[in-house]
């Protein structure tokens, strides 16, 4: 006698429900480019979607409350010269996104709070430095302001947004690099190339410590970091079947597993939930929505269902854990764009009765502040993200600006302390790095007693230049004093006295 043991998971049940028409966006001209990109991207505040646009590129971006027939003059952002190719919000300002485009530049833009009221064509900040066309930008996930752009010149700049400059250049891929992912600290990168190879590289020494080829077909592949360190990979096969792989650091070129799907042509796109360690594959072209559960026994990649819907998808977005609805036991939201115009938003729920919080679907999450500014990060540190609890639910926090503080490249290194000082007077303040938690706080620093003797001197000099001033301005007032006297004495007796006028009126003018 045979029997099949199920395996148990709590995720075994995850089923996926599309919302009606009326709570999706309709009326939305998605992009036409062959350029194999989302087209969208999402946040807890912002939908943004990448739209065919006359005279060059543009993006729309729709507060998640404006759901229905969106009017064919909605205002975009839209300041490209060519078509948007790529766009991707900042993880830790909700109103900040960039953008990558066919001419060349990547811009980032700040979203007023309740979306645009007018067509946005100014950016915070223009990025210039590829040669040719800009198919990726990525956001680092610990680090504030630094951003990862990829272009068809095959090289790759990491940017600190804050100040507009470029803080590393990687010139280690000899063909176009289809997609890049860092690790969960952020101290490595991932990334997959024209040449059938991923890479793992360590992006401060601009060194590539691993590489191997990833899938045998010479479509487009893509590669992510799971939360562990582990490598998960989606490409074509020699004959042209799209498979995943799931592979160790310390071993690229020998898949743990190697999966075949089907015959399909579209490029996977494997979206990752680090706190479910659930991969969602989602094809371009594609009407299904896979999602599999990764795991440390063997098979390690379990298949767990499939979501089926009858149209096509052109792009898809996937909503970051702080917008789930956890009354709902949501785990997942998605946004599918259709060729028909229809943003379809598919909630991913776990069928549970009670309506408690569900504390093992609901982690500690990655939360919108960030553990390290640029600067610490470019010096080599590494931290875990910061992260937050979703128990009541998660409120978003006030908006800030983007600011951003061009750096002269002819000051001297005396000037550039200066400027590093006036930042550091003026950055709020914020809640320590895990690296920082731990550290004792050290005491201010007292001046040297030279330069106190240096600063009496100074004000003792000062205090006297004063009172010399005082008593020149007394005699000057004394002096200008007796000039008015003297003066007034000398008016008085040049004044003649007035004849006396007592005679009678009646008198002749003759007799007088």
């Amino acid at each position: 006698m045979s029997f099949r043991v199920v395996r148990s998971s709590k995720f075994r049940h995850v089923y996926g429900q599309a919302l009606k028409r009326e709570q999706c966006y309709d009326n939305i001209r998605v992009s036409k480019s062959s350029w194999d990109s989302t087209f969208c991207a999402v946040n807890p505040t912002f939908l943004a979607i990448i739209v065919e646009s006359a005279g060059g590129g543009a993006f729309i971006v729709l507060p998640h409350n404006k759901v229905g027939r969106i009017p064919a003059d909605h205002p975009l952002v839209g300041g490209h010269k060519g078509p948007v190719l790529d766009i991707a919000w900042c993880p830790h300002n909700d109103n900040v996104i960039a953008s990558g485009s066919e001419d060349c530049v990547v811009k980032v833009w700040q979203i007023p709070d309740g979306g645009l009221t007018r067509t946005l064509t100014e950016p915070v900040v223009d990025l210039v430095y590829h040669q040719r066309r800009v198919g990726l930008v990525l956001w680092h996930p610990t680090a504030q302001n630094v951003l990862l752009t990829a272009g068809s010149d095959n090289q790759i700049a990491i940017w600190n947004v804050g100040t507009g400059e470029v803080l590393l250049s990687l010139d280690c891929h000899p063909d176009l690099i289809y997609s890049a992912c860092w690790n969960w600290t952020g101290s490595k990168l991932l990334t997959t190339c024209r040449d059938k190879k991923i890479r793992i590289i360590d992006p401060r020494k601009g060194e590539v410590e691993s590489e191997a080829i990833a899938h045998e077909g010479s479509k487009a592949s893509r590669a992510i970091f799971l939360k562990h360190g582990l490598v998960f990979t989606t490409g074509f096969s020699r004959m042209s079947e799209r498979q995943y792989t799931l592979r160790t650091p310390d071993a690229l070129g020998e898949p743990i597993v190697t999966v075949e799907i089907d015959t399909s042509n579209g490029v996977m796109f494997p979206l990752y939930d680090p706190d479910t360690n659930l991969i969602y594959l989602c094809g371009k072209g594609d009407s299904v929505i896979r999602y599999f559960e990764v795991t440390p026994e063997p098979p390690f990649v379990h298949y767990i269902n499939t979501f089926q819907t009858p149209d096509p998808q052109r792009g898809i977005g996937m909503m970051p854990k702080r917008g789930c609805d956890v009354a709902t036991c949501e785990i997942a939201k998605f946004y599918r764009l259709n060729n028909s115009g229809l943003c379809q938003v598919v909630s991913m729920t776990v069928p549970r009765k009670s309506e408690l919080f569900q504390e093992d679907l609901y982690p500690d999450t990655l939360s919108d502040e960030a553990s390290l500014t640029a600067d610490e990060w470019l010096a080599g540190e590494d931290a875990e993200p910061c992260t937050m609890s979703l128990k009541g639910g998660y409120v978003a926090g006030r908006a800030h600006n983007l600011t951003v503080t061009k750096r002269n490249a002819l000051a001297t290194a005396r000037d550039k302390e200066k400027e590093k000082e006036k930042e550091k007077d003026k950055e709020p303040e914020r809640s320590p790095t895990p690296g920082q938690r731990d550290t004792p706080a050290t005491p201010a620093a007292t001046p040297p007693p030279a330069f106190t003797a240096m600063v009496e001197k100074q004000l003792s000099d000062l205090v006297e230049e004063i009172r010399k001033l005082k008593s020149v301005i007394v005699k000057q007032e004394n002096r200008i004093r007796a000039l008015e006297a003297t003066v007034k004495g000398q008016v008085a007796a040049a004044t003649p006295v007035p004849a006396d006028h007592n005679h009678d009126d009646n008198m002749a003018p003759d007799e007088v």
